[in-house]
Parts: structure tokens; sequence; C-alpha cells
């Protein structure tokens, strides 16, 4: 007989091997050795084998002793998943890999708008779902030491307790975490992999289908004495018998089938953990032939347990308990390893996995909230991140142990096994709808999660504690609070359906139907919207949706804060290859939108989507919209607005300024690099009429009963908005033109004053704040010979910049007229601030804007007047002074030799 000092040393051997296993991979995957191992759809597969935990391992056979064939379910709903929802499956691992999310928690607050609230109640479910899980898996551990403790007692199940069982239970919980600790928190980027944990999952998968095989193969050739009479033995039992309770069969397949998509350890290795979305091809019949191994014994074991064991024998145990009476300890030891392996798995991957949905959504929240300085806040935020995922682990076990107390270690696994299971199906229709439906909405998420929760709880969770208990025994016969339709077990006044097939129905039911119905009545905002359409259409465009405008970000923050996260080597390294990128030597790189964007990537593989773009946001403080994003937006809009027959003209205009932006970019990318930064740059101007036209479209799309004055009011926006994005891509043609030598000159000959006073007239027109003019008229009297219309873009642009950015009490521009024997110069000069003295040397580059100065434009006035007076053979400069803004703009007199596309002539008159 195999004592239990042997058998705690042959389990810390056990654990120690695959420590050493799990160490090995770590160092594998950090040398960059072993990829063809690490990265392979058979370590896929078998990591997902963390689905058949003890609960298929010990309670699958005493499901069948009790139930019958009813345990198949347990393998249907996966193996269904595998094989028809395989394209599920790979939309989810798409998704998570374009949107870098960590967790199920961090997928779904991602799909509603990055919302930290939903992730925090995404989070707290999946912490309580999941508890009776873990409890299930200690209980698994401790019966079976028991059974070699004592088995005369522990087969009849009496209760003599020959080992102390909570003690037990205790050091079993601090092992599993104490190795959850040291190769799941090893490394803080989880979307870098477990590589240590993944490998040791896939060596337990191999023991514990081995082990049950082997028990199986005893049992039929060993015990029954072969196949025949094994199953001439089953048609004799009762487990032979075909009785099916349809509806109980449908919830449990559904439930099984639902849980293998949302359970947090499943999402972990399927999601998170998954290098290839490939490998779902593969997985997609391996794993079902794996779960048809892991059943293939089930009933024989059941059938033959039953009929050797003593009446009263714990059938939960019949893996054990049959090599035992047999004097097989050698292959019962290997069994008890087995199912060893199926507990410890799947609490490592649970509570890995529920410690970055704490540490993320939870903690730094909360810590960021509690900071002053927030992300740029001195401290080691690494370390916090790190701290607060260890505390997580021990918490997570803590309340598992808590349960296995709190029901006193008893019941059958299985029963156990389909509450957590309930709990965590509540996941299911926001995690569906998020990716097939883009009208649902933030709050019907967390109105059909709080609805189908709170169900669960009151049908499912409270009851297992058994009458007296969690719920009074009034409540269960009398309903809460005395009202007969609340009765957890007939609820609304339903008798006589199954207890778990009533809790499922009406707990996904009104979960799906709260969530269906309050997405219709509730209306999602830009960024709801805008995450809808990357995770319906993920396969059309795979980039994350966020992008920034960093204009008023310091690279030195960035840096100080990713420093705080990565680490000081890491963030360097990131920064680093971004400047080389940028072709920045000895510097820090740009904050473009870009980088920006890279950089909540990588922070968000570490603490989160919906923390890392909060940590962001305080730096950045401003969002923008990808080009994709944009024309996605454009497109939506335009497709609402065909229904309204009243803004068809509005919507041509529309879907044509989405077609010329279009063309722009294809244009502007090809000219040189200053092109390139087009679209990073431009996205903030483009996105504030942008915004504007698709809300006040959907105002007018959706409002019922408006009247006919907001309806003009909030089309003439819609109009005004997208003048000025047809005259910002006018700027952009134009500067292009200019470039690119493409220009053809009006030359014609006129008067100097002449040009002033239109241009005068033009800029001040509309203006809202008076600008005095003062002017020589008398200097103004030369004959020019050029193209007067582009020479007037230029003084139109000058004295318009000086209407709008001169902030002197009493405003004025003077116009000052000059020449000698070869120039004729003037001069625009107000008593504004000036500019600073820093920006002087850039204000004629593309796209630069003085920050602080407030006003519209994308910062291509003043560079298309340099490309004009280059054309014409002068030049425009800017004049440093002590005070104020003055401008020079320089042309030649009659004389001057200059290439004939680009001759100026002035005489004086």
């Amino acid at each position: 007989m195999v004592s239990l000092n042997q058998l705690v040393m042959v389990c810390l051997l056990y654990v120690a091997g695959l420590f050493i296993v799990a160490f090995m991979a770590e160092r594998a995957a950090l040398k960059g050795q072993g990829g063809w191992l690490l990265r392979s759809p058979l370590v896929y597969t078998l990591s997902l084998s963390i689905y058949c935990t003890a609960w298929t391992f010990y309670g699958a056979v005493g499901y069948a002793a009790r139930s019958g064939l009813e345990y198949v379910t347990i393998y249907l709903g996966p193996s269904l998943v595998m094989i028809g929802w395989w394209w599920i499956l790979r939309r989810l691992v798409r998704i998570g890999r374009s949107q870098r999310v960590t967790s199920i928690a961090d997928l779904i607050s991602s799909r509603y708008g990055k919302s930290n609230t939903l992730a925090i109640v995404v989070t707290i479910m999946a912490v309580i779902g999941v508890t009776p899980y873990i409890a299930l898996q200690l209980q698994s551990v401790i019966l079976s030491l028991s059974i070699f403790a004592a088995p005369d007692t522990a087969l009849v199940g009496t209760e003599h307790e020959v080992i102390n069982k909570g003690q037990a239970a205790f050091w079993v919980a601090t092992g599993l975490a104490l190795f959850t600790v040291l190769f799941g928190t090893r490394n803080l980027n989880v979307n870098e992999r477990h590589h240590g944990v993944v490998i040791a999952v896939a060596v337990e998968a191999v023991v514990k289908l081995v082990a049950l095989l082997a028990v199986g193969i005893f049992v039929v050739w060993g015990l029954a004495g072969g196949v025949s009479e094994t199953l001439t033995r089953i048609d004799a039992s009762a487990i032979g018998e075909w009785h099916v309770q349809g509806s109980r069969w449908v919830a449990l397949t559904m439930l099984s089938a639902a849980a293998f998509l949302c359970l947090p350890r499943m999402f972990q290795v399927m999601v998170v953990e998954n290098d290839d979305e490939r490998y779902l091809q593969i997985a997609s019949w391996a794993f079902p032939l794996y779960l048809m191994l892991m059943s293939l014994f089930v009933v024989p074991i059941a059938v033959i347990g039953l009929d050797l064991m003593p009446v009263g024998s714990n059938p939960d145990l019949f893996v054990l308990s049959l090599p035992l009476s047999q004097g097989q300890n050698g292959l019962a030891m290997f069994s008890f390893l087995g199912g060893f392996s199926s507990a410890t798995s799947m609490v490592i991957v649970a509570t890995l996995a529920l410690s970055t949905m704490v540490s993320n959504h939870i903690v730094m929240p909360i810590w960021l909230a509690l900071r002053q300085d927030g992300a740029t806040q001195s401290g080691d935020v690494r370390n916090v991140v790190i701290l607060a995922r260890r505390v997580s682990i021990l918490l997570i076990i803590s309340l598992g142990f808590l349960y296995y107390r709190a029901s006193g270690g008893s019941g059958a696994l299985a029963a156990i096994g389909t509450i957590s299971f309930g709990g965590v199906a509540q996941f299911l229709p926001v995690l569906l709808g998020g990716i097939f439906w883009r009208g649902a909405t933030r709050m019907g998420a967390l109105c059909g999660l709080g609805t189908g929760f709170a169900l669960w709880v009151f049908t499912m969770l409270l009851p297992s504690f058994g009458p007296g208990t969690a719920l009074s025994v009034a409540t269960f016969e009398q309903g809460l609070a005395g009202i007969g339709w609340l009765r957890p077990e007939a609820l609304f006044g339903i008798d006589g359906l199954d207890p778990t097939v009533h809790a499922v129905v009406w707990s996904l039911s009104l979960n799906t139907l709260v969530f269906g119905l309050v997405s219709l009545f509730t209306f999602p905002d830009p960024v709801e919207r805008l995450q809808g359409a990357q995770f319906v259409n993920v396969f059309d465009h795979s980039s994350p949706t966020r992008g920034w405008t960093a204009s008023v970000a310091g690279s030195e923050d960035l840096m100080i804060m990713a420093q705080r996260i990565l680490g000081a080597a890491e963030a360097r390294a990131f920064f680093g290859t971004h400047s080389k990128a940028q072709g920045v030597t000895g510097g820090l790189p740009e904050p473009t939108p870009q980088f920006v964007q890279a950089l909540e990537r990588e922070l968000a593989a570490s603490v989160g989507a919906a923390t890392a773009h909060a940590m962001v946001a305080q730096i950045v403080g401003g969002t923008s919209v990808s080009v994709q994003d944009l024309l996605a937006v454009a497109d939506e809009s335009a497709q609402m607005l065909e229904y309204s027959s009243q803004l068809e003209a509005k919507s041509r205009e529309l879907s044509e300024t989405a077609a010329q932006l279009r063309n722009a970019n294809e244009k502007l990318t090809q000219l040189s690099l200053q092109k390139d930064s087009f679209l990073s740059q431009i996205s903030h101007e483009l996105r504030t009429p942008m915004t504007s036209i698709r809300s006040f479209s959907e105002i007018l799309r959706d409002a019922k009963g408006m009247k006919a004055a907001d309806k003009t009011r909030y089309a003439s926006i819609i109009h005004s908005e997208t003048i000025r994005l047809t005259r910002l891509l006018d700027d952009l043609l134009d500067l292009s033109v200019l470039e690119n030598g493409q220009v053809t000159l009006n030359m014609r000959t006129g008067q100097l004053a002449d040009v002033l006073d239109q241009a005068v007239i033009t800029a001040l027109a509309g203006a809202a704040r008076p600008l005095r003019i003062i002017r020589d008229k008398k200097a103004e009297a030369v004959t020019l010979t050029t193209d007067l219309d582009r020479l007037a873009q230029v003084f139109i642009n000058l004295a318009a910049n000086a209407q709008k950015y001169c902030r002197a009490n009493d405003p004025q521009l003077t116009i000052n007229v000059q020449h000698d024997r070869e120039t004729l110069t003037i001069d625009f000069i107000d008593n504004g601030d000036g500019i600073a003295t820093d920006a002087q040397a850039v204000i004629f580059e593309k796209f630069f804007r003085i920050s602080g100065v407030e006003g519209e434009g994308a910062g291509l006035g003043l560079a298309i007047c340099h490309e004009i007076m280059t054309r014409l053979g002068g030049d425009i400069a800017y004049l440093p002074r002590d005070a104020g803004t003055a401008f020079r703009v320089t042309l030649p007199l009659k004389g001057k030799d200059t290439k004939p596309e680009k001759r100026t002539l002035a005489t004086l008159t």
C-alpha cells in the first residue's frame, strides 16, 4: 500500500519536474531557442486541455455513475464549438491580436468603448464565477489524498477523517499559488506569452490523458476480461439504458459550449497565448480527438466500479479506488498524478488569467486615481503591477479555499463544475453580440451582465450551499421576502423544471433580452461605434482603432511613464527603435501619433487596453482617429444619410469629400518623406469637422418629431463643416501643385494699390474683431506685371493672420511699401505679441502651428505663400522685432532677370 508520505513525496518530485520544464522553456524562449516546440500547433492544442480539469478526470466517472450518459454533454459542447464554430474562435484570436487584449474582460471593455467600468464588472463576475471551480480542484485533490490515507473508510465515504482536510487543502492551495506566482508573474508583458506555464500545462495534458487511458485499459482488459465482456456488463447496467431528458441535455451542452468560450483560463490559452491563428485549423479536429480519448473509458470505469466496489463508495474516486482495490499501487499513484495534473493546471492558468484582470482593471485604475501626478508620477509602476498580480493570485486562490471550507468539501464534483459554468456563461451574449452586432452598446452590456449574474447568484450559486445556509429555508419554500414567484428553484412561479435547466434558461434568456433591448434604446458614443466597426469588420481592418494627437505631449513625459511600466531597459530599447525609424540620432523620438499609438499598444500588453489608454491620455490629452476609422465613419455616415430624403444632397457631398480625401492621400504619400507625415499631422484637423458631421447626421437620423428649425440648424452645421473640409483639401492640393512646379501663372498688369485693396477687403470680410489698416497710397503707386491673383492670395493670408492672431487691445496692421533700384518690398506689421524666437525658423514649414495660439487651420497658409513667392521670383520672410509681428514680401523691379515661368516685373508710376 502506498503511504501518504510517499504520495506527498511523489507529488513534490512531480511539481519539481514541472518547475524544471517551465524554467527551461522560459530560458529557451528568452534565448530564441526551441521555437518549433514553444510555438507549435501541438503545444497549443495540448494547452486547451485545461478544460479537462478534475471535474472531467474524476467527476466524469461519478457523473456517469449517477446520471448515465449525460456526462457526454461535458465533452459535446466544446467539440461542437471547435468543429462548427472555429470561425468564431478565429475572429476572437484576430481581435485579440489586433487589439492587444490581455483577458476576456479586456476584450469586452475594448469593444464597448474601452470602458474600465465594464472591465471591472466582468472581472468581479469572473472571480466569483470561477471561485467554485477552484474549490472543486482543491476538493478533488483532498479526496484523492484521503483515499490513500485510509482506503477502507474513504471508499465507503464514512465520516472518519484520517487526514486534516482543512490543513491539506491549505498546503495544496499554497503550493499552487507559489507555482503561479513564480511562472505567471515573472514577465510583465502578458502578450509576450507565458511559455513556461504553457509548456507545463502541455506536459500535464499528456500525463492526465495517459493516466486515464492506463486506468481504462486496466479496467477493460484487467478487470472486465476484454471488450466484449465490458460491453455485456454495460448493457446489463443501468448506465447502458438510454434515458435522455431533452431539455437538460440541451441546457448542459449549451452551458459547456458557452463556458468553453468564456472561461477566463480558456480565453487565456485560446486567445492570449495564441501565436498563430492558423493553429485553430489543427486544434479544430485535434482537440475534439483529445476529448474523445479522455471520455473513452468513462462508462467502463463507472460500470465496473459500481459492480466491484462496496455500496456507498464515492463514484468520483473510481479512477483511484479500482486500481487500489486490486493492489495496483503504481497505477493508482499514476492515476493520482493524472488527477493532480488536471487540478493544478486549471488552478494555475485560471488564477493567472484572473490576476491579470484584477490588476489591470481594478488595482491599477485605483492606484492611478490616488496618485496626483497620474502616469508621470515617480516610483516604479512595473513593481506595482507585478505586486498587484501576485497579491491577486493569492487572493483568488484564497477565495477558492474559503469556498471549499464554507461548502464543507462535500457535493458531487460535476454539480460544483456546473455552477461555475453557469456563472461565466453570462459573458456569452455581450461577447458574441459585441463581435457581430455594431449596435450593441456599453449600457446594454452592463445591464445584461448585471441581470444575468444576479439571476445566476440567486438560482445557482447561493442554493449550492443548501437550505438554511446562504438562503433560508423559507426562501426556498416561500420565495424571497415571502414573494412566491421569487423562489430560487421556481422563478416566476414556473415549477417542474430541472434546477440546472431552470437557472440556465432564466439567467441567459433575460441576460440576452435585457442586453438587446437596452442596446436598441441607448445610443453608443463615437468611440463605441469606432470600436464596434473594428470588431465586427476585424478581417477588413485589424489595426488598432485609436490614434493620438501628441503635439501637446513631450517625449520625456512619455519616456518616464514607459519606464515605470516596461522597465528602464525595455523602455530605452523601445524608444531607441522608434528614434532610428524617425531618423533621430542621439535623442528621443518625436511624439507623433504613430509613435504614441505604438506606445499605447506596448503598454496595453502589460496593463490592459483600458488602463494603458487612460495613462497615455493623461499625458497626451487628446485623441484622433486613423485614416481607416475616418473612412469607416464617412461610409457609415453616408449609409445613415441615405435613409433621410431631406439630406440626400448632403450625403452626396459627404461621399465626394471622402473620395477626395482618399485621392489626396494616394497622391501625397508618393511625393516625399515630408508628405508621408501628412496623415498623422492632418488627422486632428479632419477629426473635428468629421465628428460634427457624423454626430449631427446621427441626430437627424435617429431623432423623432424634431422641429423644422432644428433640422435646418443641424443641416447648416453639417454644410459648414463640409465646406471647412473642402477648404482644407483645397489648400493641400494647392500646395502640392506649387511644390511639383505644375503651376501655370496668369500674367497680368495691374496696380499694387488695387491688389492690396482687394486683399484687405477679402481678409477682413465678416471678421468678428476690427483691425485698423494703416497704408500710404502714394507709395503703393506701382505697376506690376505678374500673376495678380496669386500675389493677392499672399496678401490675403498675411492680412487674415494679423486679424486672427493680433491680441492687442487696439489691433492694427501697417502696410509699408518701399523700393530701391532692384527690389520692391511690402511689409505687413501688426502690434501684437510677435512670434517666439524658437518658432521663427520653422513658421514657413508645412503643418506648423504655433502652440497655444487659438484659431483654425492646418498650418499651410505661410507654406503656400512661400511657394507662391518663389514661383513669382520673389520672397517672403519674417522680420524679427521687439514688438509685433512683421512679414516682408519682396518682388523684383523691372530689369530683374528671372526664369520665364517666374517672371514678375514692377515699374514705378
